[in-house]
Order: structure tokens, then sequence, then C-alpha cells
């Protein structure tokens, strides 16, 4: 997987992230860790790339209670949710191919499925092709949409660099791409007129947070990534930072296992390592929350308490499978959720600034931790911050 550093490319700064960044920055000593290990392989390998400097996301002096107080912040954060109240009116009567990386992704399908309401009210069609969680799937999907010459296209969840060439193929055809998800970088990138996500830093130090608050410095655990992603790879050596930050946890085993095979695969890693710390193993950190469907099996075979010890917490997107998860108390306890409606309403308010020849926005949207205090009733399957962004967006298309 590919381990660029991410570079956010915004210089204003989230009243969310602004509330985080007062607690300081300073790298703490901690623990060592043990190796990166495939899944089913047991054999470990090691993180490639030089060291990342995460410092940015961890708090100095005492992590405990910093980690509390940005647990708590996010836990009751209002901020971060409004887009911009400018921008170019409607294009009229474009066709836009959403290419999706794996749309049995709960983030994916939620932010496909999503943008149908936008699209419709701005007054454009669009058609979806299916990455089937495979890199020949997503090149195969992408020459699809090419073929029926869009307008524009949208990555869903499709990483930009594993799809360099079909995307210059993209771009040389004078198509314009928008990315959910599609680097490790915010923004504008190469290929790409924007790549939409909360900042991935960010929701790698909430999750970790969590982990290090909730144990009052205890934690020992498990960090689950799939190196198909690169912005998946950022994400967990981020959190395995911020927990080595804290002297009294310790990051017992970092697991590189496919998304896609989290069903099939996940039984087994998890009777494995129940099998190898036991009690040491108290929380159970992952990049995406399609983890912990797999882990149920084993740890409800193990007899494990659906409340945890070990504890879940997912570091995105926050779909409906997880909020029922967290509600239930059924062997997930947090994920940090993007607000994948707004998403899809700003990739369409992004593709049509790029079809009227404008800049993209800079809108970074923000992340929010959910847990049992806060997650969404019965019936909501999304995290949806009332912050009157339709409304804002339509107005700026000039639609109703």
């Amino acid at each position: 997987m590919n381990t660029k550093k991410y570079r956010i490319m915004r210089n204003h700064k989230l009243a969310f992230v602004a509330s985080v960044a007062v607690l300081g920055i300073a790298t703490m000593s901690g623990c060592a860790s043990d190796s990166v290990a495939q899944a089913g392989g047991g054999n470990p390998s090691s993180s490639s790339g030089p060291a990342a400097d995460f410092s940015s996301i961890i708090p100095s002096g005492d992590i405990v209670a910093a980690s509390k107080e940005i647990v708590e912040k996010s836990l009751t954060a209002s901020d971060g949710f409004t887009p911009l109240s400018t921008g170019p009116t409607a294009q009229k009567g474009k066709t836009i191919a959403f290419v999706g990386a794996d749309l049995t992704n709960g983030g994916i399908n939620t932010v496909a499925e999503g943008m149908k309401e936008p699209i419709k009210a701005i007054g454009w069609t669009m058609n979806v092709y299916d990455g089937k969680a495979t890199v020949q799937g997503h090149t195969d999907a992408i020459h699809q949409a090419i073929a029926s010459h869009p307008d524009a296209i949208v990555l869903g969840g499709v990483d930009a660099t594993e799809q360099a060439s079909s995307v210059k193929e993209a771009s040389d055809a004078g198509i314009p791409l928008v990315g959910w998800h599609s680097a490790d970088e915010v923004g504008a990138v190469k290929g790409l007129f924007d790549n939409i996500s909360t900042d991935p830093l960010v929701v790698a130090q909430l999750a970790a947070a969590y982990a290090v608050a909730d144990s009052d410095g205890k934690a020992g655990v498990a960090i689950f990534r799939d190196s198909q992603y690169s912005v998946a790879v950022r994400k967990a050596e981020a959190m395995a930072a911020y927990v080595r930050a804290c002297s009294g946890c310790s990051v017992l085993e970092e697991i590189d296992s496919p998304i896609a095979e989290s069903d099939s695969r996940m039984p087994g890693v998890i009777s494995n390592l129940l099998q190898q710390y036991g009690d040491k193993l108290n929380y159970l950190l992952a990049i995406n929350g399609n983890y912990y469907g797999g882990a149920q099996q084993a740890l409800r075979a193990a007899g494990k308490d659906p409340a945890g010890p070990p504890k879940a917490i997912a570091a995105g997107d926050g779909d409906a499978a997880e909020f029922q998860r967290i509600r239930d108390v059924d062997y997930q306890a947090v994920t940090v959720a993007e607000p994948l409606l707004l998403q899809s309403w700003q990739i369409v308010d992004e593709l049509n600034r790029a079809l009227s020849g404008e800049s993209n926005s800079g809108f970074v949207a923000a992340p929010g931790l959910v847990d049992k205090s806060n997650v969404p009733q019965e019936g909501s399957s999304i995290f949806d911050p009332k912050s009157g962004y339709r409304d804002v967006y339509k107005k700026v298309w000039g639609v109703k």
C-alpha cells in the first residue's frame, strides 16, 4: 500500500480541529509495538516506508487527561458541518459516473446512495459502476465509465494512485474526476479535482484517544488495516503512534487484512489474537467498521461480553451496520463517523464547480465520535449533522 504522508491541504482549520489543537502537540515516549502481520498467514512484515511524524495529533503532558478531553469535545461537537454559501449556479443536464471500489462496503454504498438526492436536486443523472473490491475490477469499472462518455467521474473509495493510468486516461479525455477517500490527502491531488474526506489524522486521533481515555491509559490494542488503500495505512500508523505515546498502553499487533474479506477472515484472526494475548487484548482498532461484522462470531464463540473487553473501535466510516452494533451493544463500542450524506452533497457541488471551470471549495467536514451515548436513534442509520447543508447547496446552485 502506498505510504505517502498525509499533507492536509487546507490552511484554515475547522472549529472542531482547533478545539483539539489547543491541547498542544509533542511526541511522548511510548511502548514498543509488535510487528505487522498478514491476516491468515501469521508471518510478520514490517511497515513499508520511513517512519512518519504524527506529533501533530499527539497531546503533550498527561495524554490520558488530554485524550478524555478530546473524546468529550467530539461526542458533543456541533461545528465543522456547514459548507461554503457561495459558488457557481447549477450546470444543466450533466451525466455523472460513480465508480465504487466495492459497493458492498457500507461507507461507499452510503455515499453512492446518498448522491441520488443532490443529483436529483441539481437536475443531473448518475450511473453507478462496481469495482468489486479488486484492482482489476477497479480498472474495468473506470474503463466502463469512460466508455459511457460522462461529463464527470466520481471515484468512491478507489485509490487514485493505484489507478493512475486509468485516471490519466479519463483526464486526457477531458473528464474531471472527484474522489471520495481516493487519496491520502484532502483536497486537490494529482488527477483529482478534489478528494473529499474528513482529515484522516483527526479520525485516527479520535479512535486512538477513545481507547486511551476509556482504559485510563492501560489499553492493549490490535490494529486492523487494508494495505490496498494508502489512506488506510496512514490511519493505522497514526493510531499506532498515538497508542504508543501512552506509557501504560501497548500495540500488541498490527494486522493487514482486506476489508472486502473481513467476514471470512476475521473469525480466525480474532480467535488467534484471543488465544495469543488473552486479557491483554482489551481494544480492537480498525480503519473501517466492516471488520467487526466478521469479528462478532469469534468473540461470541469465545464467550466474550458483547460490551467488551475487547472493545471494538472503528476509525471510519460510520454506517448503518456499525450504528446497529453500537445501539445494541453487540461487539462494537465506538465509531468515528463521517457525515456521509453531507459528503455526498459536497461531491455534487465539487463536480459542479469543476464543470463550471472554477476551483474546488476547500471545505473539509469534521468527523464525529459516536458511542452508545449519542448513536442515532433506531430508524436513523446515518450520522447526519443538522447544519442545514442541503438548503445551503440548493441556494448556491439556484435550485429548489
